[in-house]
């Protein structure tokens, strides 16, 4: 993870104008994986799309319709992603306005194959808590676009945090969530992240022209290029830290966590196993390191020839 900024404060509940037609309104669920909260987005200037309503906390439902100006209603809920922190509050929000909740899938839409077989094994997801419960009124795919009054989002599937993220685009900007953030590097915890997915998804959006990342936490990213090179640049060299300690002998996932992860607080080294998980994983698909036995969390990991 990086430091966050200090200069990132906005009051919880407020809504504030990035640029025209953009608005976001912050949640108050400050935590050590969401930093101040979680960003709401309202896009539109008469017929609304909100992108993640966020936990279900009701003075930020509150907040969300108290944003709504004169002539306004939000015609749709749009969801990035079934972590805890993001989808809950779309249920609640689509009773109180009557609009669709639309998103890539459940919680397990779009896992791969590998991830699938983890799951299937026990292993469970670790970090920011899935939305088990979560179901969309319309399920949408990559490519898609949804339009409203004055406004259009393309769909980008974007796996990897989680199998079924998707980001959306609108014009030069994407709304990222969590798969692009400014203040620290995006948590992929096996069997809900995929590393191998993260990366290719990082690879697809840097393929393409942005001028503003907005993410689900964390102020917006004036230089997508730079970021998205940061954050491919920062995983190439978790790699090459792991297949460096391995060098010295097989290993766990979380004895490489406590040999690398020098400077994580002890309350986030579980999530440095997971991310360090990830990796084995991946590079299990490359054939660049193989378990003793069976892939789990648990297994020791030997480098190959």
């Amino acid at each position: 993870m990086t430091t966050p900024p200090d200069d990132f404060d906005p009051r919880p509940g407020e809504a504030v104008e990035l640029a025209p037609g953009i608005r976001r309104v912050l949640a108050p669920n400050p935590s050590p994986m969401t930093w101040r909260g979680t960003n709401t987005y309202l896009i539109g200037t008469r017929e609304l799309a909100v992108i993640d309503p966020g936990p279900e906390i009701e003075a930020h439902l509150e907040a969300i319709l108290a944003a709504l100006r004169p002539g306004q209603r939000i015609t749709h809920i749009i969801v990035t992603h079934t972590h805890v922190d993001h989808s809950p509050l779309a249920r609640p929000l689509a009773r109180r306005t009557g609009a669709p909740v639309l998103a890539y899938g459940g919680p397990d839409a779009g896992r791969s194959a590998v991830m699938s077989r983890l799951a299937r094994s026990g292993l469970a997801g670790g970090g920011e808590g899935i939305d088990a419960s979560f179901r969309p009124d319309a399920t949408l795919s990559h490519g898609e676009r949804i339009a409203g009054d004055g406004w259009e989002l393309e769909v980008i599937h974007t796996p990897g945090h989680l199998g079924n993220h998707i980001a959306l685009a609108w014009e030069g900007a994407c709304f990222t969530s969590d798969h692009v953030m400014g203040w620290a590097s995006s948590l992929v915890s096996p069997p809900d992240g995929d590393l191998t997915d993260f990366m290719t998804s990082c690879r697809d959006l840097r393929a393409r022209r942005w001028e503003v990342f907005h993410p689900g936490h964390g102020a917006p990213v004036e230089d997508p290029a730079g970021r998205l090179d940061w954050l491919i640049e920062h995983r190439l060299g978790r790699e090459a830290a792991i297949l460096a300690a391995l060098a010295d002998g097989p290993a766990t996932a979380g004895e490489l966590a406590a040999r690398i992860y020098t400077d994580v607080p002890a309350a986030l080294l579980g999530a440095a196993e997971r991310n360090v998980f990830a990796h084995l994983v991946d590079l299990a698909g490359k054939n660049a390191v193989a378990p003793e036995r069976e892939l789990s969390i648990s297994a020791r990991f030997a480098r190959q020839a």
